[in-house]
């Protein structure tokens, strides 16, 4: 008999440091998309805050508590990444198995997002706990500040390979580029 042996999006593909910068994996415990029903927008708000520790984030914003994090991904739409829950008003979906979540952090984080992505991720425009879904290289992704240089990104789980490799390349230009200096 086959025995199926579970690995993340990512595994194999990270750790790799290059450019003052580490890009790792983060494997949140389940990642559940909800969007209220019509009139429900404040009703799951709350039972997310009761349920999770965080409200339904607004338009380009992050709600963290110390048991989970919503990230807005559309009008009235939500990525929430920590536990399980669910609620009767709203559409939930489990994400888990769909994406994959990295980690970008160092002093040139800005520097090799900068390479693949068209925001602008000055400090004064894109601070902690902002969000934007926006691309990396040619994917979509969902891109968050977390601290003060560091990043999540969000990708499809079918990309995660991809994802690795484009951020891997800008982290040895960053790299080059210093040695150059």
């Amino acid at each position: 008999m086959v025995k199926l042996v579970a690995k993340s999006p990512a595994a194999g593909l990270v750790p790799v440091e290059a450019g003052g910068c580490r890009l790792t994996e983060i494997a949140p415990e389940a990642i559940t998309w909800v969007s209220p029903f019509a009139g429900q927008s404040d009703t799951l708000s709350k039972a997310l805050s009761d349920a999770v520790g965080v409200a339904m984030p607004g338009p380009n914003e992050t709600q963290v508590s110390e048991r989970a994090r919503a990230i807005w991904v559309a009008r009235d739409q939500a990525l929430v990444m920590g536990p399980a829950f669910s609620f009767e008003g709203a559409a939930i979906a489990d994400q888990s198995d769909a994406w994959t979540v990295l980690s970008l952090e160092g002093e040139g984080a800005i520097e090799v997002l900068a390479r693949l992505t068209p925001v602008d991720l000055r400090a004064a425009v894109f601070p902690v706990n902002q969000t934007a879904r926006t691309l990396i290289g040619h994917m979509t992704t969902s891109l968050t500040r977390t601290g003060e240089s560091s990043w999540e990104i969000m990708v499809f789980r079918s990309m995660a390979l991809t994802a690795v490799h484009e951020l891997t390349r800008a982290m040895r230009g960053v790299e080059a580029r210093a040695a150059l200096a």
